[in-house]
């Protein structure tokens, strides 16, 4: 009695942090995409975290317990979230121009090996496949598409990464309020005004050092000394 007490216990548990909103990463994992500035190794880390995750379904899936089916639900969500995260840093980093083969080929042998892990899961479907089918199917539709996309000529891609983040800044901009396009007007020229100002002191920085007078050229008019530059005749 007292045990199937405790397992109605931890499934309420279980439910409970179901769903409640959760961060896709650890701590750690999320200190570590940080400090990944580069894209090629943020797109690494994420791959290296989706494997993590996988790995951790097919340990859970292998013993029957009582909690299983949230734990599992639980990871196969968040590494529908990484794989979405990953794609999200190539699709800036190709906006960018950034060179990215290197991450798109890591990740291509990566998805290749986990795509068939989950399609198995729904072949054989375990006991509790219930709980999460619907996760299991997300991230298996996920993996497809990131995988084709990683299959795919890189120049199409980033051409398509343009289209579609200009097709969005446009519906961005026809949604605007009057009152925002105002705000969104008067933000750019004030940015616009900052640069102009910051120009002629960037051009200053820029002037290389001379040793001629204010209102000296070279090979000009002799000065008040009678000199022809700074050195006097001759340049001595």
């Amino acid at each position: 009695m007292k045990k199937l007490i405790w397992c109605f216990a931890m499934a309420a548990f279980a439910a409970l942090l179901c769903a409640q909103e959760r961060d896709f990463l650890s701590t750690d994992e999320a200190d570590q995409i940080k400090e990944a500035q580069e894209p090629n190794q943020r797109m690494a880390l994420y791959a290296k975290f989706a494997r993590r995750r996988i790995d951790l379904v097919k340990s859970l899936l292998s013993k029957d317990r009582p909690t299983r089916s949230i734990l599992v639900h639980n990871a196969l969500d968040d590494y529908a979230k990484i794989v979405d995260a990953m794609d999200d840093v190539a699709d800036d980093a190709l906006q960018r121009k950034a060179d990215i083969k290197a991450a798109i080929d890591l990740v291509q042998g990566y998805e290749r090996d986990l795509l068939p892990v989950l399609q198995r899961i729904r072949d054989n479907p375990p006991k509790d496949i219930d709980h999460y089918d619907f996760v299991l199917k997300t991230a298996i539709d996920t993996t497809s598409d990131s995988l084709e996309m990683a299959e795919s000529d890189v120049g199409e891609r980033a051409k398509d990464v343009q289209f579609r983040a200009e097709k969005e800044k446009k519906a961005l901009e026809e949604n605007r309020t009057p009152s925002e396009r105002d705000a969104k007007q008067a933000e750019d020229k004030k940015a616009a005004d900052q640069d102009k100002q910051q120009q002629p002191q960037q051009e200053q920085q820029k002037k290389p050092p001379t040793l001629l007078r204010p209102g000296e050229k070279v090979g000009g008019p002799a000065g008040p000394t009678g000199s022809t530059g700074p050195l006097g005749p001759g340049g001595q």
